[in-house]
């Protein structure tokens, strides 16, 4: 990804390369520092502590998740046989109340 600070002045050296050619160079790199020691990785549990602190900021922005929340609501709802067995389980959940309080 390549972030232009002034559209107007032409990209010159990395930034004029294909996205392919970047990638090889980028990839050289990696090469290179895996083979030098340089290169960290990560263990299940950095990794799984990385991923528990994006999940926290993501979650701070309210809007977002809201968003989130609303296109899945949406997709679900739109299958109708899904929501038609979620009022038939909840149908019967009723029913089972309202005979255990007639039994009592």
């Amino acid at each position: 990804m390549t972030l232009d600070i002034n559209p107007d002045r032409p990209r010159g050296g990395f930034g004029r390369m294909s996205p392919e050619r970047q990638r090889e160079i980028a990839s050289m790199g990696g090469r290179a520092a895996h083979r030098s020691g340089n290169a960290h990785e990560f263990d299940s549990n950095e990794a799984r502590n990385a991923g528990r602190k994006g999940g926290e900021a993501v979650s701070r922005n309210r809007d977002h998740m809201a968003s989130i929340g609303r296109k899945g609501g949406e997709v679900v709802s739109g299958d109708r046989d899904h929501m038609a067995a979620i009022g038939r389980r909840g149908g019967e959940a009723s029913r089972r109340v309202v005979r255990a309080a007639e039994l009592n």
